[in-house]
């Protein structure tokens, strides 16, 4: 193992703000049995939940057969390898690994464990008695949110506040709808979509009592299958060869290729792009994801139908 010695910190639900050190060697079980090395009383820990173990190979976490998982940076695992800044979904708290401070003292877990719940005192003393979900983006990005108001079957809205703000709404657990502020007549996939794509941003989770009434253009689709598809987009779009949102786009002249040789979708694209000049104009009007309507304009920016300025 390492010299470098590191913690759990817990930036999301009932432990928020609270911190427990690793040892350098061993292994560390995490469970709501009070014998267990780290208890999280929460319905959603199962008794033994994981392991986390610290040897020269580096450290590894394995799920212990938990009834709701364990999840690594948004993605269920089995056994995983951890690095610094991983982020750890058990139950309804998210742990991230980090580094400590050289030469801090070896680890007293009775300590470490009387820490942890008076963090929890805190945390809901300041929450008004109840254990509110709530922090940043920087630390808690959408997709970890979103996968642990999923595995605990919330009702309610996930508010998000700053520079760019917006809502996702969520039926025990599955989301149903997104909206972002400045352009709310987006559809709720495409808005879901970019809002996962943001780093920067307060975040609340807003409960609703009861059953959430039915929303306009719900969507359809699986939580666990719209994260999945929006990473994959986002990662797409973020390895470059598109033009920029800010880019001012037109339509090439003179214009050589025929226009009878695109498809309806395609000629209705060239119609957004003559109507409004400026590529995150088209990718908010046009049908379809971000991504689709990127590869079409990149495509016909290639075949000579449209240039940029």
């Amino acid at each position: 193992m390492s010299e470098r010695a590191y913690a759990l910190r817990f930036i999301s639900g009932k432990y928020q703000g609270g911190e427990y050190p690793l040892a350098q060697s061993g292994d560390l079980v995490i469970g709501r049995s009070t014998e267990l090395d780290l208890v999280l009383i929460e319905d959603m820990v199962s008794r033994k939940h994981a392991c986390i173990t610290l040897a020269s190979g580096g450290i590894s976490i394995a799920d212990l057969g938990s009834t709701n998982g364990t999840f690594v940076n948004g993605e269920k695992v089995r056994r995983a390898q951890l690095k610094e800044g991983d982020r750890i979904l058990i139950g309804t708290s998210i742990l991230k690994l980090v580094a400590r401070t050289a030469g801090t003292t070896p680890v007293d877990p009775k300590s470490a464990q009387q820490d942890l719940e008076r963090a929890a005192a805190a945390h809901e003393k300041k929450q008004g008695g109840h254990s509110a979900i709530q922090g940043r983006l920087e630390e808690v990005p959408l997709v970890d949110l979103l996968q642990l108001l999923s595995t605990s079957r919330k009702t309610g809205a996930i508010v998000i506040s700053g520079y760019r703000s917006g809502r996702v709404h969520l039926r025990s657990g599955k989301v149903v709808s997104a909206v972002i502020d400045a352009d709310p007549t987006l559809p709720p996939k495409k808005a879901l979509y970019r809002m996962i794509s943001w780093t920067q941003g307060g975040f609340e989770f807003v409960a609703q009592d009861g059953d959430l009434p039915p929303m306009p253009n719900e969507i359809a689709d699986a939580t666990e299958n719209l994260m999945m598809d929006a990473l994959r987009q986002a990662d797409e779009l973020a390895r470059g060869g598109f033009p920029a949102p800010t880019a001012a786009i037109g339509i090439a002249m003179p214009l050589s290729p025929k226009l009878q040789e695109l498809s309806a979708d395609e000629l209705d694209l060239l119609q957004l792009v003559h109507n409004y000049g400026v590529v995150q104009a088209v990718l908010d009007r046009a049908f379809g994801s971000d991504l689709e309507v990127a590869q079409k304009i990149a495509a016909l920016i290639q075949r000579g139908y449209l240039r940029l300025f």
